[in-house]
């Protein structure tokens, strides 16, 4: 089958689909349907067929994408269109997660898998609200028990549902704590003391050192005349 044939069949299920699907997903299903035996078609003309669609959607003569996201394949609406859509799911659509629970994702996300006294130990605080909203959510999931530690406590990591939440394809997308570290570091700022006033402060040096040196003028003899008038006194009197 050329990919022309399949790009039409891989639109329909991905479209279709209340979940994302990879690409090996895709090719086993299309390789179903159609009862394949001798000529099935190969995971790379899939991966061939989604780049095409990709590019296709990514004109802005539609409203919505072919994106890579919660461990898969998706059609997603694009950014400009979000308010519009945000009026058919109301503040469900807005709602927003705590800085708590976001404090517990985001250990969750980057020293998974851990327990829930190992999230706390790192928050200084309770976890457990923030734990179990974020399990309602289904933002995490228990993915087993440390055997290793006292009493086998839980041990929790993120799942599909959070790739999706936050748009990305795998916890390896997620920025790198060095990189977000380095974004916060902000350099220190340099106060210069003519930023408060209208003259610079090397003119006000400047005019400084000239007042001195006025009044230095003043109160000082002249040495060269004073000499002068000595040596003449000195040869009129030899004289």
């Amino acid at each position: 089958m050329e990919i022309s044939q399949i790009i039409p069949h891989i639109e329909a299920l991905v479209f279709a689909s209340e979940k994302a699907l990879n690409a090996n997903d895709i090719t086993e299903l299309i390789n179903n349907a159609f009862g394949f035996l001798e000529e099935r078609i190969t995971l790379d003309q899939v991966e061939s067929a989604l780049n095409g669609i990709q590019e296709k959607y990514s004109t802005e003569f539609y409203p919505f994408e072919l994106k890579q996201s919660g461990g898969g394949w998706q059609f997603l609406t694009k950014p400009d269109f979000h308010k519009t859509i945000a009026q058919l799911n109301g503040d469900k659509f807005l709602k927003r997660l705590s800085n708590a629970a976001l404090e517990s994702l985001a250990i969750i996300a980057y020293k998974q898998p851990i327990t829930k006294g190992e999230v706390e130990a790192i928050r200084g605080v309770n976890s457990d609200y923030s734990i179990q909203k974020l399990l309602e959510k289904e933002l995490i999931i228990i993915s087993g028990r440390n055997e290793n530690m006292p009493g086998k406590p839980l041990v929790y990591a993120t799942s599909k549902n959070f790739m999706d939440y936050f748009g990305i394809n795998s916890t390896d997308d997620l920025p790198k704590i060095r990189e977000v570290l380095a974004e916060q570091i902000v350099e220190a700022t340099v106060v210069k003391p003519e930023d408060f006033t209208d003259t610079s402060v090397f003119d006000q040096t400047h005019e400084l050192e000239e007042a001195i040196d006025a009044e230095e003028n003043e109160d000082t003899p002249n040495t060269e005349s004073e000499t002068d008038g000595y040596e003449a006194q000195d040869s009129s009197d030899q004289d």
